[in-house]
């Protein structure tokens, strides 16, 4: 009786050591995203999206494009510096925005809306300046709602669509962020 218990112990810890020793053969495989070097041993991704040049967006002066070219923008600046200075470009990315709102809720007692959301559709390459050849392409979009409280709270929708623009130019900032890291690291 006691054969069949040991047998199942034995074949239990054989599957526990089997898993131990492919985790430690493929252990030093994974490296950050943003690391200082790459897996091939050369400059890592976040100095590569450092010497990144975005151009400013094209837009009406005025406009609330205008704005949130601004906006978007800046977020990106930041998100491939990390705050800090930029080096010398290899890449220029140019960026255009078209934005988009739409009501989603209406008091039917006022006909007024009480939700709408804001969206930001966003187009931008990026070109190698050395060879003057487009490297990426892509498209991207960023929908966030936000509420109405109504008629006595006059400044209220101005103030949730200014912030719903704020977080539809980060969350597009970002998109765009994480696309030029992946082809910086696979070349894709």
């Amino acid at each position: 009786m006691w054969w069949p218990e040991n047998t199942l112990r034995i074949r239990g810890l054989g599957a526990i050591l089997g898993a131990l020793a492919l985790a430690l053969t493929t252990g030093g495989c994974f490296q950050p995203l943003y690391g200082s070097r790459s897996p091939l041993g050369g400059p890592g991704v976040a100095s590569a999206l450092n010497a990144v040049q975005v151009e400013p967006i094209e837009a009406p002066n005025g406009t609330p494009v205008a704005r949130l070219g601004v906006q978007v923008r800046n977020a990106l600046i930041f998100e491939l510096t990390g705050g800090g200075a930029a080096v010398n470009p290899t890449h220029k990315l140019k960026i255009d925005l078209s934005p988009v709102r739409t009501e989603i809720i209406e008091d039917i007692t006022t006909g007024r809306p009480e939700v709408e959301t804001f969206g930001i559709d966003a187009t931008y390459s990026l070109t190698e300046i050395a060879t003057n050849r487009v490297v990426v392409t892509g498209r991207t979009f960023s929908r966030v709602s936000y509420d109405i409280p109504g008629e006595q709270q006059r400044f209220a929708k101005a103030r949730g669509l200014r912030d719903a623009e704020d977080r539809a130019s980060k969350e597009i900032a970002s998109s765009i962020q994480q696309r030029l890291a992946s082809h910086f690291l696979a070349g894709t």
